[in-house]
């Protein structure tokens, strides 16, 4: 006996496109094809909230009249009466079209109408036999006309590729990523909140850089033809935020895009979305605590709990984060490397080679333990875990040590294996801070493209006296990525870069 085959037939998008350009052609024919005048007065989401346990009984006898916009997401044609679902930004809700209600024209009009197309409603609200809350249609149009078939009604949009390419098509047909996209905005909102709430003031920074600086990225190249000027495209808005901390704007926060000319995975795009802030009189240990609370107000903010799910495993934004140093990191996790090896940058080096793990020649020993920690410990961060402690060598705009200056009071935040923040006492030394951007000179003339330039108007600034001052920076694509259980950095990004069609 042969199965059946269950496969749907393929659908003839062009055919449906032409049949529905007749439609509109019609519709164009007779008047108004696109009418602009049609004002909403109710949100289906709202309706639903405030009537949706109302008893039928009494609905029908409050006669509450509505007025509704929104997409045929779901048709039912019958003789004399029929039902669609219109979908808005807030939700579904039924409608009821009949001949005794809306006339017979206004019926027949509707039969024609397409999923996808946006209607006007006007009428009062009901329930069902089967008890939906349901509009009864008084006055129905037709406002925009969708000339392109949605997605098969029962299976939506399944083709992950196709969902970031034409992401408009993976909002209509997909409520799970409607979601995502509003936890994002509730969680920049609770970000901007915590600081506002602590005394910051919200900035605004140059995105084009007549010199790329605050990170090691390797920069996007832009072309200014009334100045004649090569410019970047800002990597990071840390040397200008840190220019107005100068400048009496003690702490000062930008929710920011920045562009790196970097690959591409499920952690990085060639633009995302950063928080940096700065505070006068702050170290990096009041960095670690504020950005503890944030986090943990985020979490709450859009999940109703510090204790969230992450592709199925549990992390816990209550509890205390841990706080290791980079060799504290690697012994925790790879016992068997001694602190012998680890201070012999000869070992570390045939360590790396035995694991066959790149490294820059030019490196030193605080270089060298950085990447062997990455190949060795970070991926095994779930927890929330700050690293702390960071080689000077590796951290050029971070504060030394006055302990040991070998190493700077700088941390970066890891959870899910991924860094999340990264953060430091900044460096107000000038003379300090210039020999440190010589030394970044030198590493990219001997080839090293993510390496720093020279700015001599920030020194310029610093020599103008920076207090002591503390700054951090937060990934928000991986913070959404975290908080919505997203396991790739295209699904929180709107429109992920891709490669031409």
């Amino acid at each position: 006996m042969e199965t059946p085959n269950t496969t749907p037939p393929a659908i003839d998008t062009n055919k449906i496109i032409e049949e529905r350009r007749a439609k509109l052609a019609a519709i164009r024919a007779a008047g108004t094809a696109f009418p602009n005048d049609f004002v909403r007065e109710h949100y289906a989401g709202e309706i639903s909230a405030e009537h949706g346990a109302a008893e039928a009984a009494a609905l029908a006898a409050s006669g509450i009249n509505v007025v509704v916009g929104g997409r045929i997401m779901l048709k039912r044609v019958m003789g004399k009466a029929s039902f669609a679902t219109i979908q808005d930004m807030s939700g579904r809700i039924q409608v009821y079209v009949s001949v005794d209600d809306t006339g017979a024209e206004t019926l027949e009009a509707f039969k024609h109408y397409d999923i996808g197309d946006f209607i006007g409603v006007e009428g009062t609200l009901f329930k069902t036999q089967k008890g939906e809350l349901t509009v009864r249609a008084k006055k129905l149009r037709l406002l925009t006309k969708s000339l392109r078939p949605l997605p098969e009604k029962f299976h939506g949009l399944t083709d992950q590729e196709l969902k970031y390419r034409q992401r408009y098509v993976d909002l209509i047909v997909n409520a799970d990523t409607r979601e995502v996209f509003a936890k994002r905005s509730r969680i920049i909102q609770s970000v901007r909140s915590t600081l506002i709430d602590d005394g910051f003031l919200e900035v605004e920074t140059p995105m084009m850089h007549p010199i790329p600086g605050g990170a090691a990225a390797r920069p996007f190249k832009t072309h200014h033809n009334a100045l004649d000027m090569e410019l970047f495209l800002r990597i990071a808005p840390e040397l200008y935020l840190k220019r107005l901390v100068v400048g009496g704007l003690e702490k000062v926060f930008e929710v920011n895009r920045n562009f790196r000319n970097e690959g591409m995975s499920t952690r990085h795009n060639p633009e995302f979305t950063m928080l940096e802030f700065y505070a006068a009189y702050w170290r990096y240990g009041n960095l670690m605590t504020f950005i503890e609370g944030m986090l943990r107000r985020a979490a709450e903010t859009v999940t109703g709990s510090a204790v969230v799910n992450y592709q199925g495993r549990t992390i816990d934004f209550a509890k205390p984060f841990e706080r290791l140093t980079i060799t504290g990191a690697i012994k925790k996790y790879r016992p068997d490397i001694t602190d012998e090896e680890l201070a012999s940058r000869e070992r570390i080096v045939s360590r790396l080679n035995a694991m066959k793990v790149p490294f820059r020649e030019h490196d030193g020993l605080g270089g060298l333990q950085l990447t062997l920690f990455e190949a060795t410990a970070e991926a095994q961060l779930f927890d929330p875990t700050f690293i702390i402690d960071y080689p000077a060598e590796v951290s050029p705009l971070a504060r030394r040590s006055d302990s040991n200056p070998d190493i700077t009071e700088r941390f970066e935040l890891f959870i899910a294996g991924r860094e999340i923040a990264n953060g430091f006492s900044e460096l107000n030394d000038p003379e300090d801070q210039a020999a440190r951007f010589m030394e970044q000179v030198k590493q990219k003339d001997a080839g090293d493209h993510e390496a720093m330039h020279y700015d001599a108007d920030y020194i310029r600034a610093l020599e103008y006296g920076l207090p002591p001052t503390g700054g951090a920076g937060i990934g928000i694509d991986r913070l959404v990525m975290l908080l919505t259980d997203s396991p790739s950095i295209r699904d929180v990004i709107l429109f992920p870069h891709m490669r031409p069609e």
